[in-house]
Order: C-alpha cells, then structure tokens, then sequence
C-alpha cells in the first residue's frame, strides 16, 4: 500500500466510527426524547445517517434510497411537497 491508500484507508475507518457513535448517540433513550421534543424522529434520523454514510463510502445507490426515503417522509411529516 502507498502512502495515500494508507491515509484513506485510516480517513474511511474514522468516518466509520464516527457513524457508529452517531447511531449509538441517536439510539441513546435520553437523546432520544430530546430530539423528539424537537419533534425529530430517530427512525429518519438513523436512515438519513446511513444514507449520508453509504455516500461517503461511495455507496450511491444505497445513499440515493436512504436520503430519499428520509427527504420523502420529513416533507410529508411537514406537510410539503407534491400535491
């Protein structure tokens, strides 16, 4: 491995951990209820992350699906879009 690959390699894996403690933050029951007094819910925020996550990783297919789900169902939750 050169140099770069060595370093993208280490960037990937930070980006990886980084999303774990962001799931293992939005699965936390206190952080929970903090957000859904925001009226976030964590079942969106977890697919947009993994959305978010699959793009980093160059997982656009999987990134196309879960953003869009999550944009989907954020604007019909709000009231916007289509119709």
């Amino acid at each position: 491995m050169t140099d770069g690959e060595n370093a993208g390699t280490r960037a990937m894996r930070e980006i990886d951990d980084v999303f774990d403690d962001l799931e293992t933050l939005l699965k936390n029951n206190d952080v929970g209820a903090a957000l859904a007094e925001r009226g976030v819910n964590i079942s969106l925020a977890l697919t947009a992350a993994a959305g978010l996550h699959a793009y980093l990783r160059g997982n656009k297919n999987a990134a196309i699906e879960d953003l869009g789900t999550a944009v989907e169902e954020i604007a019909r939750r709000a009231g916007v879009g289509s119709g």
